[in-house]
């Protein structure tokens, strides 16, 4: 499972907080945690106005980048905006993201064209986001062949199917399987994404149904996560789901984890 850290996401009333103080600690500390828990990339988004929005951007990706090894994700609804701060990137990591509304992959795909970036896609377009699955599947198509008159194969195509709140469709997460299943059957090397927090939108007991919705999405065959790899619980399904599907030889992952107090009771809890 690729593991997208999300924590660095000026949404966040603490991050927001401390992109409008400029705390690099803070910002420095936080990525250098989801890194050493687990990270594959570490999602950068501003949310600021958007005047001030390549100016943070930029600076949030030199403290991540100083501060720890991890590629960047750089994350704006903006394709423009990515494409001002893309050089700042010292190394290939993840764009998120594109769709089909308006030109955002005639912006970002010559962007990557001839790199190792990854780039995740949303299906969705001018209309918003497709209730049926045909839609989103017809969407995922045409991205892909979009990509592929750049060379942007769809290995590096990270497809997210939109997952919608349970509460307001009681077929959101079957709809988001199906969705993958049959963009997998097309494409057998894309990768599919999700975030893990709309599924359970005004339900209660959300981190239950998030951690549900995680453990039953790898099953189906979700290859990342956008997510918090500083939840411990989060992270405790991860590792037992992959090793109950075989993925974790002999458990040594779900082991070690647990020995290092990543999961589970923390170690100084253990002692008392």
């Amino acid at each position: 499972m690729i593991i997208i850290g999300e924590k660095i996401n000026g949404t966040i009333p603490k991050v927001g907080k401390a992109i409008a103080e400029k705390d690099e600690a803070f910002i420095r500390d936080l990525a250098i945690r989801q890194a050493e828990a687990g990270a594959h990339y570490i999602d950068v988004c501003a949310s600021t106005a958007p005047e001030l929005e390549e100016e943070t951007l930029i600076w949030l990706m030199n403290i991540v980048q100083d501060a720890v090894d991890t590629p960047v994700c750089i994350d704006s609804p903006n394709a423009r905006m990515i494409e001002k701060v893309f050089k700042h990137a010292k190394k290939p990591g993840l764009i998120n993201s594109v769709s089909e509304e308006g030109d955002k992959c005639e912006v970002i795909f010559p962007l990557i064209q001839g790199t190792e970036w990854e780039v995740i896609a949303l299906t969705c377009d001018n209309r918003g986001i497709p209730s049926d699955v045909q839609t989103r599947v017809d969407i995922a198509k045409n991205i892909v062949e979009k990509a592929a008159k750049y060379d942007i194969t769809p290995e590096r195509i990270h497809i997210d199917p939109l997952v919608m709140a349970l509460s307001a469709d009681n077929n959101s997460f079957l709809n988001f399987v199906d969705t993958l299943k049959q963009v997998k059957a097309l494409y057998p090397t894309i990768k599919v994404t999700s975030g893990l927090s709309n599924i359970s939108f005004s339900m209660p007991l959300r981190k239950e149904i998030n951690r549900h919705f995680f453990a039953l999405a790898i099953f189906a065959g979700m290859d990342s996560a956008i997510m918090d790899p500083l939840n411990r619980d989060m992270m405790a399904t991860l590792l037992a789901t992959e090793a109950l599907l075989g993925r974790d030889r002999y458990c040594r992952n779900f082991s070690n984890a647990y020995r290092k107090g990543k999961i589970g009771p923390k170690l100084e809890d253990r002692k008392k």
